[in-house]
């Protein structure tokens, strides 16, 4: 695997960077390598110059960072031209300089969409390319990669047809956009739901301001889900997407090493921080999209066996 990192991240190659700074959390920048090392925890630390980003007011400096290597990916595949999205399609935007990952709300004339964005809870319009398809990078491919979207799709489907409602009494998780706890699923109960289509819940772990009872809030329809399906995952690998049980939710984060007596650390993009965790309290990061639980890994092991047949 690291002989593997060398091959993509070398001096010179064109990379997309993933920013932790407030206000660029979530998107991915152009970027160029500059140099990288290893330090005394053989951790990989990579320099990077930004493409759109600048150090200075007059704009003429690109900026430079030195990073973890799970913060850099490849550049992704280019989309067709001609490419239509679907409503509901996971895509990302260009805006503000770079790649924002949202949700098609809206097909609109002209080849122009509605994208709805998590991290800000904006709604904004883009044309058609000024979008692509989201994609993950993960060991070392893309998911789904270019020319094989229509059969990953297919094969990424945990067999799981999420025929759950948003009942009253349902247990379901929900997530923040409020400083601190973007990025992180918390486990709640819906009490009711609302006559615009919102759901009043109380969350199951977090509490409100002077502790005397459990914290209620109202949301929509794209800040909540079904509690995902459990699994029984024997091991995690490296570079692999998990949920990290922390601070009262589950966190995506990626395993940025493997230790002994099955704990591993956890890197997470949000907040450059690195963690140690037992096995415990990880669980493989699934999407839900299109009412069905979709994985990355899975993916993978879907392309290694049709390419090794």
């Amino acid at each position: 695997m690291a002989d593997d990192l060398n091959s993509v991240f070398k001096s010179g190659a064109e990379v997309e960077i993933s920013s932790n700074d407030n206000g660029f959390r979530g998107a991915w920048y152009a970027g160029t390598i500059i140099k990288s090392k290893n330090t005394k925890t053989n951790q990989q630390l990579i320099q990077v110059e930004y493409k759109t980003l600048m150090s200075d007011e007059s704009g003429t400096k690109p900026l430079r960072e030195t990073l973890n290597v799970v913060q850099l990916r490849p550049l992704p595949p280019r989309e067709k031209r001609d490419r239509d999205f679907k409503f509901s399609e996971e895509v990302d935007a260009y805006y503000n300089d770079g790649w924002w990952e949202g949700v098609i709300t809206g097909v609109l004339p002209g080849n122009r969409y509605s994208v709805f964005f998590r991290a800000t809870r904006e709604q904004l319009e883009f044309s058609g390319s000024e979008l692509r398809l989201h994609r993950e990078w993960f060991y070392g491919k893309w998911v789904p990669p270019l020319e094989q979207e229509a059969e990953a799709t297919i094969s990424i489907e945990l067999n799981i047809r999420d025929n759950s409602k948003f009942i009253k009494g349902a247990t379901v998780e929900v997530c923040s956009d409020e400083d601190g706890f973007y990025g992180a699923w918390f486990t709640a109960t819906i009490l009711e739901h609302l006559s615009n289509g919102s759901f009043k819940i109380e969350y199951k772990s977090l509490r409100n301001d002077d502790d005397t009872a459990f914290l209620t809030e109202v949301v929509d329809t794209n800040h909540i889900r079904p509690c995902p399906p459990k699994e029984k995952i024997e091991h995690f690998r490296l570079f692999e997407e998990v949920d990290a049980l922390y601070n009262d939710g589950w966190w995506v984060g990626v395993v940025s090493k493997v230790l002994s007596r099955q704990r591993y650390e956890v890197f997470f993009r949000g907040t450059n921080e690195e963690i140690v965790f037992k096995q415990a309290d990880l669980r493989r990061h699934l999407e839900r999209i299109n009412g069905k639980w979709l994985s990355s890994s899975v993916v993978c092991n879907s392309i290694r066996n049709s390419n090794s047949r």
